[in-house]
């Protein structure tokens, strides 16, 4: 990669994200932290003000305008094929989402790019049992859940057909065994559980804030799944 596409490269970064450390810019581009200091002041040398917060990282100053990114043929085409993927194993309300993320995307296209995916559109498929749709439309309301750090209020069936209501504190949304699973801490048990999202009966996304003030990480929790990644 020449130094011109890096420094595009660096400042889409920047621009997906409210920090990035250097080290994280070093490892994505496969450069030097040196490097980075020198490519982030070619940035500022051109008017890009691009500003620095301790034990944080690097960041696009607020306010500042930036030019629609521009998509290759190939990053388009990338993007319709996850379009199929998002219609077999998301919901409703990420189809929905990513279906309007879809068409910005195609209306910053060149016209001879738009004629080209169109044509890809249609020779595109993927067949998916019925078994596995998802015909639930609560992953938006998760994702919003996690991010925001609120308790989620749950009616919820068992295996057993058990119907309780539960609260808990979402930490993450894993996909294993063809389902989508919640996993959170579950004021009801006092302990971590794996909600399947299909045996969701309601949600209900609450203001009360998670009352645990760090919790045990995504990725310890999926190393105790009875599964291997």
């Amino acid at each position: 990669m020449n130094r011109i596409d890096r420094l595009f490269g660096i400042l889409t970064l920047l621009q997906s994200k409210k920090f990035v450390t250097g080290e994280k810019i070093a490892e994505k581009f496969n450069i030097s932290v040196r490097s980075v200091y020198r490519d982030i002041k070619a940035l500022n040398e051109q008017g890009i003000p691009v500003s620095f917060e301790p034990h944080r990282g690097y960041f696009i100053v607020n306010g500042y305008f930036l030019q629609p990114v521009s998509f290759s043929t190939e990053e388009a085409n990338a993007l319709l094929l996850m379009e199929s993927i998002v219609s077999a194993f998301a919901d409703k309300s990420i189809h929905q989402h990513y279906s309007s993320a879809l068409t910005k995307v195609k209306s910053v296209l060149r016209s001879s790019q738009k004629d080209s995916i169109e044509k890809l559109a249609a020779n595109i498929k993927l067949q998916v049992p019925v078994c596995f749709v998802q015909s639930f439309d609560y992953l938006t309301r998760i994702q919003q859940a996690i991010s925001s750090q609120k308790i989620l209020e749950i009616g919820y069936t068992n295996k057993q057909d058990e119907v309780s209501v539960r609260k808990l504190e979402p930490i993450g949304l894993v996909f294993y065994a063809l389902s989508w699973h919640l996993i959170g801490w579950c004021h009801n048990k006092k302990d971590y559980r794996d909600f399947r999202v299909s045996r969701i009966l309601r949600i209900q996304c609450t203001e009360e804030n998670f009352t645990i003030p760090k919790h045990m990480p995504l990725d310890d929790y999926m190393s105790l799944l009875p599964v291997k990644y």
